[in-house]
């Protein structure tokens, strides 16, 4: 039959059965990235976990009072980071003492919030669950309020061979919704991928300054190194001793985890605290504005002067690098967002 004797519904209803065809593809490591940490052979991501995870993921069942979900404060529109706060928002609007981190490549990480307190991915949902100025659940209240839908239970039966649903289940679909939140098609990846695409002369001043004076903590191609570092901050805004709370020593104090600058365009606020609503502010304080402190980190305080030298015209260059970094189809992208969860 020629397409000009199919009806309009017709048409639609094909074009909707090859959408949904290529919708899930598994997990696929980008070209130009690492294999993954996370074990995809011990647990393969499938199209039933995934759809189970985003539910999860979207679904406000899971806090003390139905009032926010993990996409409350991580939102895909700004990189899955909770824009416009500072610090979260959880029940009661409580507010903590963190800024959200990106929801961005987790399969490549080894430790998991600001301070490095979790080392599984699949023992992340634990603590914003649980957290009393987050979500301030208990997770046999959570497991309760999911065998109480049908729902849910034939969702955990498709995705795992039984209605049966268990913490380790929830916390399994949520770590294989995070794994697929993949950020992989900036004009930097396009660029590193030989398609022919290629870099401005700013943006290729930039890459080079980056390349010489960023590249050791935000290694690319995830533009982290994973470590946790002291850059300098001061206390003033946040008392917070960062990472030496969970190892309990003291040349831990101050460090945070280094942060991706993959999507600066769509995570502002920056920092552990939220405190720099700038790329400007950011670059401003490793030029000029590091506090120096025994645990500060070594590459801030090589020279003379604690911080990095950046001319103004470096950080002119340095900014239109960092776009370079902004992926618009991750945030854009519908089998990662809430609406498309509620349609499927």
């Amino acid at each position: 039959m020629k397409i000009k004797h199919i009806g309009a519904i017709s048409l639609l209803l094909l074009f909707v059965m090859s959408f949904t065809a290529l919708e899930f593809s598994g997990f696929v490591v980008p070209q130009n990235f690492p294999p993954p940490v996370y074990d995809m052979a011990k647990s393969p991501v499938t199209k039933q976990s995934f759809e189970l995870g985003r539910k999860l993921f979207y679904d406000p069942l899971l806090s003390r009072d139905h009032s926010i979900s993990c996409g409350s404060c991580h939102i895909q529109s700004s990189g899955f980071t909770q824009h416009g706060h500072d610090l979260s928002h959880g029940v009661d609007d409580r507010l903590g003492n963190r800024n959200s981190p990106p929801i961005m490549n987790l399969a490549w990480n080894n430790f998991f919030m600001w301070d490095g307190g979790i080392f599984h991915l699949d023992l992340f949902p634990v603590s914003p669950i649980t957290n009393p100025v987050e979500m301030d659940e208990k997770i046999e209240n959570v497991l309760i309020k999911l065998r109480d839908k049908q729902e849910y239970r034939d969702q955990f039966k498709s995705a795992y061979g039984s209605d049966e649903i268990t913490s380790t289940k929830v916390f399994k679909a949520l770590s294989h919704f995070m794994v697929m939140c993949v950020s992989s098609d900036s004009k930097y990846d396009s660029i590193m991928r030989n398609t022919g695409t290629r870099f401005s002369p700013a943006e290729e001043q930039g890459y080079e300054i980056f390349k010489a004076k960023c590249n050791s903590c935000h290694t690319e191609p995830l533009f982290t190194d994973g470590s946790f570092r002291n850059n300098g901050l001061d206390t003033t805004f946040n008392l917070d001793n960062g990472r030496q709370a969970v190892t309990l020593h003291s040349m831990d104090r101050f460090k945070f985890k280094v942060p991706s600058l993959r999507n600066l365009s769509y995570t502002v606020p920056y920092m552990h605290d939220g405190r720099f609503i700038s790329i400007d502010q950011v670059l401003n304080h490793y030029a000029s504005g590091v506090n120096y402190s025994n645990t500060v980190d070594p590459l801030l305080s090589r020279e003379s002067k604690p911080g990095i030298p950046l001319t103004d015209d470096e950080k002119q260059q340095l900014k239109a690098f960092l776009k370079t970094l902004d992926d618009k189809h991750f945030v854009t992208r519908a089998d990662l967002s809430e609406q498309w969860g509620n349609d499927s």
